[in-house]
């Protein structure tokens, strides 16, 4: 089914950790209508960015496919649906910057809090295009935690506005075996754009080294 999603005329992407206001256009959409018209995007070629063969490892805030391949990209009112319906599991993938070696001693180190979709699971680093064994552990046992065990669980995933850390995550889960992947690319950027509830989160604890 052909998809409705809002592209063109994004702003430059910011940083890791600044906000960026996506397009104003297509703001208010009834779900019914999206439905009707198609608000899911099948992975099909992009007109614009495409595909690569593998994962993306540079530039990770930068203009970002139409698709993914094996998985279903979604709207902001699609994704609304999906979370506001329940059933769906919801991971964030934004990555957290380290806390710097060899501080002066008395600094104090303050992580920047992360506002994000309720009731996501916060997998912070997953999403680069090489992870370390360690991180992959995590992330499977995020993903198990999450679908409780099921890979046909639904699963979206999400970062910030044209973030290739949710396209990369999203496709990992797909070669890790799950069978029904969201993608969502507009992220927090998108979702808090359209006045959807965001909340304050804390990352899935990693485990002790």
């Amino acid at each position: 089914m052909p998809g409705l999603r809002r592209t063109g005329g994004r702003p430059a992407p910011q940083a890791f950790g600044r906000v960026t206001v996506p397009p104003s256009i297509f703001r208010t959409i009834a779900f019914c209508c999206l439905v009707s018209v198609g608000a899911v995007v099948p992975a099909a070629a992009a007109d614009g960015v495409a595909e690569p063969d593998g994962y993306r490892e540079e530039a990770y805030r930068a203009p970002v496919p139409e698709s993914l391949a094996g998985g279903t990209v979604v709207s902001n009112e699609v994704a609304y649906q999906l979370w506001e319906n329940g059933g769906t599991a919801f991971i964030d993938v934004l990555p957290r910057a380290p806390k710097p070696k060899n501080l002066p001693t008395g600094t104090l180190w303050r992580d920047k809090p992360r506002h994000s979709i309720p009731g996501s699971l916060w997998l912070p680093n997953v999403g680069y295009g090489r992870i370390a064994d360690v991180t992959a552990d995590y992330f499977r046992r995020g993903l198990e935690k999450a679908t409780e065990g099921d890979k046909t669980h639904p699963v979206l995933f999400f970062c910030l506005d044209e973030c290739w850390m949710s396209w990369n995550a999203a496709k990992r889960a797909l070669e890790y075996g799950y069978q029904s992947v969201y993608w969502y690319p507009e992220g927090t950027d998108g979702w808090g754009f359209e006045d959807y509830p965001l909340v304050e989160v804390q990352p899935e604890p990693e485990p002790a080294g």
